[in-house]
């Protein structure tokens, strides 16, 4: 499924925030307890997305006029990946990935991280990254991930 991928705007950070939580609650909550979702949430609300906006390339995967996912670049580390529950498997989260991957590139960037979910750990493993360690905050798991680009 082909979808418009842009860099966000300010009037994107509801429907982003919406799309976090949307996936932390269905995709995410699969692979961790209820408190951890709850504390991840706090970190999505739509004023938190307009901080992040102004430290990272964050984009928007545009469906209908809709946003439907978003993933963000902050330096050499991908952050933020998610696309809503209701178009998960459809590709759009590897067109969002090959965006950053293209800025990653034009920025020089030899090695791309990613502090993965358990949820997503697939997901960046079918796209070449590679499992580093793991790393825990509490009780929230995630797996440190990397790809080269200058290879």
């Amino acid at each position: 499924m082909q979808c418009l991928i842009r860099r966000a705007l300010p009037v994107d950070a509801q429907a982003i925030s919406n799309v976090v939580i949307a996936a932390l609650r269905e995709s995410n909550a699969r692979d961790y307890a209820p408190q951890v979702i709850s504390a991840v949430e706090q970190h999505f609300c739509p004023t938190s997305i307009l901080n992040l906006m102004q430290q990272r390339q964050m984009y928007v995967a545009v469906l209908e006029q809709q946003v439907v996912g978003t993933a963000s670049l902050d330096q050499a580390v991908v952050r933020s990946v998610f696309v809503s529950p209701h178009h998960q498997g459809r590709g759009i989260g590897q067109q969002l990935m090959a965006r950053l991957k293209d800025a990653a590139i034009a920025a020089q960037i030899a090695e791309l991280r990613v502090p993965s979910s358990l949820t997503a750990e697939s997901f960046y493993a079918q796209l070449g990254f590679e499992k580093v360690r793991d790393e825990y905050h509490g009780a929230e798991r995630t797996v440190i991930m990397a790809l080269r680009l200058d290879d």
